[in-house]
């Protein structure tokens, strides 16, 4: 059984005719169509609802939308499946999700990650070929997309529950697939805890750990007879204009007795993707193969990590400095952000980081963070209300 997965699916400006159409040539070429299509299963990660009406909830970054014109050129991938556990799904709220499901349904087009609840949102897809039984198994970071136990949305990763999910599906299934969208956006390297999260999601039983969201294409590592792969790029996304952005890969899993797994690079092109040829190729498989023996060395994800928040650290606190966009952009240009950094003295950053750090405190500060912005929707929906009526 080969089953090939591919990353982050949203239909943009650059493309959106070609997915009305159905245009599958404009979208992947000739040859990427031939090996797409030769696989047993096609698998990808569909980061956008799908709607005609625009809802958008609040939160921090973009609200995604796609039309369901959109639908006619997703179903001609002949996706066997797609995950809808990610960031953006409940972008246009409940509806918006909704819309999604209905318009899977009426396409035959099935998916995972996502419920009216959280109950349902965990549900594992099971795939069964040849008498060989595999579990796909489907979660997302926590940001402004998860289900709850009385609310829809994508299934949160959760290491009390997710890892019992994995460990029951391994035992009523020949391979387990997870499909983590997770870590941090346009960081070709794991965390030390997302290194840590996946490699007790193989000591659990899966066989396959694939980390998307990340935008970019990372590194890999062998861990138990398993595969984890941090970062495999977008499938079609035609966002930004980045390094990051201009290559991914498919993952390609051939089942049977044994588990292979090989890597397909893929470059951005035109209005779609395409394979990756000749030196273009190698060049991609060079740097990918080339992270992941560096993350073999001892300490190297540590350092690395240290350096990476080096250089993010000044953009948390900015965020939460109550500072608004005009004075931080003053306080570049005048003192080079000096009064930002030395608002935070050494007892102040010892709190936040006792806030983050402490179980009870993060609970609390951040049960009150949303009781808050929550307090601020109604005041700002009552004064919209008085105007009106004024």
């Amino acid at each position: 059984m080969d089953i090939i997965i591919a990353g982050d699916l949203v239909p943009t400006e650059s493309n959106i005719n070609s997915f009305k159409c159905g245009d599958m040539l404009d979208l992947l070429g000739d040859d990427f169509l031939t090996l797409w299509n030769s696989a047993d299963f096609r698998i990808f990660n569909l980061e956008v609802p799908l709607t005609d009406t625009k809802s958008p909830i609040d939160k921090c970054g973009p609200n995604l939308i796609a039309p369901l014109e959109t639908i006619k050129g997703i179903k001609g991938l002949k996706p066997n499946l797609v995950t809808l556990a990610n960031n953006h799904i409940m972008d246009q709220g409940e509806q918006g999700l909704l819309s999604t499901q209905e318009a899977l349904d009426a396409n035959s087009i099935s998916y995972v990650g996502v419920g009216k609840n959280l109950n349902e949102a965990c549900k594992p897809y099971l795939i069964e070929k040849d008498g060989v039984r595999v579990g796909v198994y489907a979660c997302t970071e926590h940001e402004f997309s998860i289900a709850t136990e009385y609310t829809p949305g994508a299934n949160p990763f959760d290491p009390l529950e997710s890892l019992d999910h994995i460990n029951e599906l391994k035992r009523y299934c020949d391979y387990v697939i997870v499909l983590y969208h997770g870590g941090k956006e346009h960081y070709r390297y794991p965390s030390p805890y997302l290194q840590k999260v996946c490699r007790k999601m193989v000591q659990k039983g899966a066989d396959l750990v694939v980390c998307q969201h990340s935008h970019c294409i990372g590194c890999y590592e062998s861990y138990k007879g398993s595969t984890i792969i941090y970062g495999q790029g977008n499938f079609i996304f035609d966002h930004l204009e980045n390094e990051y952005w201009k290559t991914s890969m498919l993952i390609k899993l051939t089942l049977g007795e044994q588990c292979s797994v090989d890597f397909i690079p893929l470059i951005r092109e035109k209005n779609g993707v395409r394979l990756a040829k000749d030196d273009t190729k190698n060049k991609i498989l060079e740097s990918f193969y080339h992270r992941s023996n560096q993350i073999k060395e001892r300490m190297f994800i540590e350092q690395n990590y240290n350096e990476f928040a080096k250089g993010n650290i000044m953009s948390y606190l900015a965020n939460i400095s109550g500072f608004c966009k005009l004075l931080i952009r003053i306080d570049r240009k005048l003192s080079g952000g000096k009064i930002l950094e030395y608002s935070y003295s050494k007892e102040r950053l010892l709190a936040l980081q006792n806030f983050i750090e402490c179980e009870a405190h993060r609970e609390l500060f951040l049960r009150g963070i949303v009781q808050r912005r929550n307090l601020l929707a109604k005041e700002k929906t009552t004064t919209k209300q008085i105007n009106r009526k004024s």
